[in-house]
């Protein structure tokens, strides 16, 4: 049956311009020059024996016969691609993971082991970055990303809320009397005073902040460090409760007041969609949210009920430190 299939790369190429709906940005997903692009639809065209596209002065739309044809395509193509990824992950044994600093270090690292033991077959090789992911280009299974949780051609999970409020060692806290009211903090060095988590806190908290500004400006740039500055007691730190559960539980950070920013951005777990089937993933997004599931209901148990306040929130994918 192989003489009634059309060229596949022409069939790759319309996938792409039938997803984008522009000439322009499938060619920059393919690496290819619009010419050619425009050239391999022609091919295509010619093969079914008509339009696809209507093309516009400012934009394409398909026709009713590439309405027809593009669910089909891209159907296709995510099975080959599962059936690639399926094979790739029996051959090689590697789960990539791309995730963010302090999610690594101060949650993460603390119970991949248990998920070794489970699947002592699969490798799990870890990605530590704060830039986005392009699955089509990089050897990356998997990734763990701070935001809204839309990103296009993504399945995405839910892990926790990237919420904030101050942290600042007891030590520190004693060494004027004790922190009492949310304006004491003012009295102490600031970690980073211009991220903007503080200026939001402060806010919620009825605090003019505004001196804030004329604070020198510094940044560790990953929540881990600002952690382990404050345990060492050279300032306070504005951190997210959930990745620091153990430096609160044995003291060497205090947690001063129940009141929480949430800007309505969270930690997220995120794979193409088109790979939501492969062996390696779904074992390791089971073991994840379960693992997920089972932090934050014994971390609830533990700590007294915090004031939660959402925030103005901001279209961004992550903050320039605070991952």
């Amino acid at each position: 049956m192989s003489f009634q299939l059309p060229p596949l790369a022409a069939t790759r190429v319309f996938e792409a311009v039938a997803r984008h709906l522009s000439f322009t940005k499938a060619a920059r997903e393919l690496g290819m020059t619009q010419a050619a692009v425009s050239y391999q639809i022609k091919l295509l065209e010619e093969r079914v024996g008509a339009q696809l596209f209507l093309r516009h002065p400012r934009h394409i739309e398909l026709t009713d016969v590439g309405q027809r044809l593009a669910p089909a395509i891209t159907d296709a193509f995510a099975i080959i691609g599962e059936a690639y990824s399926a094979a790739r992950s029996g051959a090689e044994g590697v789960l990539c993971v791309s995730t963010i600093l302090t999610f690594a270090s101060n949650w993460l690292a603390q119970r991949l082991g248990a998920f070794q033991m489970t699947y002592p077959s699969l490798a799990v090789r870890l990605d530590t970055s704060t830039r986005l992911i392009d699955f089509a280009r990089e050897d990356v299974d998997i990734a763990i990303r701070s935001g809204s949780g839309k990103w296009p051609g993504t399945e995405t999970h839910k892990l926790f809320s990237a919420d904030f409020t101050p942290m600042l060692s007891p030590a520190l806290a004693a060494s004027i009397g004790g922190v009492n009211k949310p304006a004491d903090l003012l009295r102490l060095p600031i970690m980073d005073p211009g991220d903007i988590w503080w200026k939001e806190w402060f806010k919620l908290a009825g605090v003019d902040s505004g001196e804030l500004a004329t604070r020198t400006a510094s940044s560790m740039g990953a929540q881990m460090y600002e952690a382990s500055a404050a345990i060492a007691g050279h300032g306070v730190a504005i951190l997210t409760r959930e990745l620091f559960q153990a430096e609160l539980a044995d003291g060497r950070l205090i947690q001063p007041f129940d009141l929480v920013g949430d800007d309505g951005h969270s930690y997220w777990l995120v794979y193409p969609t088109s790979r939501r089937n492969v062996p390696k993933i779904k074992a390791f997004r089971e073991w994840l949210l379960t693992e997920v599931e089972r932090s934050l209901q014994a971390n609830a148990e533990a700590r007294s009920p915090a004031v939660i306040v959402g925030t103005s929130g901001r279209s961004r994918f992550s903050s320039p430190k605070k991952r």
